[in-house]
C-alpha cells in the first residue's frame, strides 16, 4: 500500500501532498450547529429538567465545542480565517480567550520544541531551576497530576489557576497583544452570560463548577498520555486506538501522532488515513500506543505517567518561558 507523503503549508501544518481541502467542510459544520443548538437546548432546559440530567449533557456538549475549537485552530471548516474565527470565538467555557488558545496551541504544533518546558506551551514538565523554586506543596500537588486521578480531579483547578497567571502578567505588559485578546474575550463572554444567567437560571457559578470544570477534566484525560519527554520528535507524541465514546468526543484527536503529522486533515477522515499509515506511525513513535482511554487509566490511573522533571539535554541554553496551558 502506498503511503501518502506530507508537506508544509504555509502556516506550517502539514497536508497531503497533491490533495485539494474542500472549500466548506460540510460534517464539521454540522457537528459546529449541533453542537451550540444543542448546548443552547440543555441550558435552557436547566429550568425544567433535573441538574443530575442537565449538568452531565452540558459537560459532554462543552467539551466537544473545546474539541471543535481545536479543529478550527487548525483551519478548518473553512477556507476562511474569518468565518473560522467566529465559529470558535464564542467562549462557552468563559475561562479561555480562543485566540490566546490559537497562538498558544500553535506553538504547541512546532515539533522539536515538543514537551520542553520552556518551549512548548502545552508541557507539563518542569526544568530543574524551575521546580528547585516550588514549594513542597507544589511539588506535591504536581506529582499527583502525574496520576491520571490526579489530573482528572486537580488538574483543572491548577490548570485554570496557572494560566490565570500567566495570562495576568501578559496583560499587565500586553505580550502578543493580550490586552486586545482580552477585551475581545471578554465581550463575547458577554452573551454567554446573559444566556446563562439571565435566559436560563442557571447561577453562574454553578454553570462553571458543574459544567464547565468537568468538560476541562475530560480534555485533560486526553492530554494527560498525549506525550512524552524523549529524544526523538516523533517518539513524544503518542496513539490511543479504539476509543469509540472518547474519540468521537475528541474528534478523533486521540490518533495523535497522526494529528501532529498532518493538522490540515479534517477529523472525519482520521480513521481511514490512520488505517493506512498505522505500521509507519507506530514505527516512527517507538510503540507509543494505547488500546483505550481504559488501557490509559488501568496503567496510570494511581501510578504516574511520568516524572515532573523534563530530562533536558546538558548544554541547552534556556529560552523565556511560554504561559502554559498546562
Amino acid at each position: 500500500m502506498a503511503v501518502p507523503t506530507f508537506e508544509l503549508d504555509a502556516s506550517g501544518a502539514g497536508i497531503t501532498r497533491g490533495e485539494r481541502r474542500p472549500m466548506v467542510e460540510i460534517p464539521t459544520l454540522l457537528v459546529i450547529v449541533a453542537a451550540y443548538g444543542g448546548w443552547l437546548a440543555i441550558t435552557l432546559a436547566y429550568r425544567h429538567w433535573p441538574l443530575a440530567l442537565v449538568a452531565p449533557i452540558a459537560v459532554l456538549l462543552i467539551t466537544l465545542h473545546s474539541s471543535l475549537q481545536h479543529e478550527i485552530v487548525h483551519g478548518h471548516p473553512t477556507r476562511w480565517h474569518r468565518i473560522n474565527w467566529i465559529l470558535g470565538m464564542v467562549p462557552l467555557s468563559l475561562w479561555l480567550p480562543f485566540e490566546r488558545y490559537r497562538q498558544t496551541h500553535l506553538a504547541h504544533h512546532i515539533d522539536r520544541r515538543l514537551t520542553d518546558p520552556l518551549d512548548d506551551p502545552e508541557s507539563f514538565y518542569w526544568t530543574p531551576d524551575q521546580w528547585s523554586e516550588l514549594s513542597p506543596i507544589t511539588r506535591a500537588l504536581l506529582h499527583a497530576q502525574q496520576t491520571l486521578a490526579g489530573r482528572i480531579l486537580i488538574g483543572p483547578f491548577w490548570s485554570i489557576g496557572r494560566f490565570m497567571r500567566f495570562e495576568w502578567h501578559a496583560v499587565r505588559r500586553n505580550e502578543h497583544a493580550a490586552r486586545t485578546v482580552w477585551l475581545k474575550h471578554l465581550l463575547w463572554c458577554v452573551p454567554v452570560i446573559v444566556w446563562v444567567k439571565l435566559v436560563c437560571g442557571i447561577p453562574l457559578s454553578l454553570y462553571f463548577l458543574v459544567m464547565v470544570m468537568p468538560a476541562h477534566s475530560i480534555q485533560l484525560i486526553r492530554s494527560f498520555a498525549e506525550h512524552r519527554a524523549r529524544l526523538e520528535t516523533r517518539q513524544r507524541i503518542a496513539i490511543v486506538e479504539g476509543s469509540w465514546f472518547l474519540g468521537p468526543l475528541f474528534l478523533f484527536n486521540n490518533l495523535h501522532s497522526l494529528h501532529h503529522e498532518a493538522p490540515k486533515i479534517p477529523w472525519y477522515q482520521y480513521n481511514a488515513r490512520y488505517r493506512e499509515v498505522r505500521d509507519r506511525l507506530i514505527a516512527e513513535n517507538g510503540g507509543l500506543v494505547y488500546w483505550t482511554y481504559f488501557d490509559v487509566a488501568r496503567r496510570f490511573l494511581f501510578r504516574r505517567h511520568d516524572a515532573p522533571l523534563h530530562p533536558l539535554p546538558k548544554g541547552r541554553v534556556p529560552a523565556r518561558r511560554s504561559a502554559a496551558l498546562s
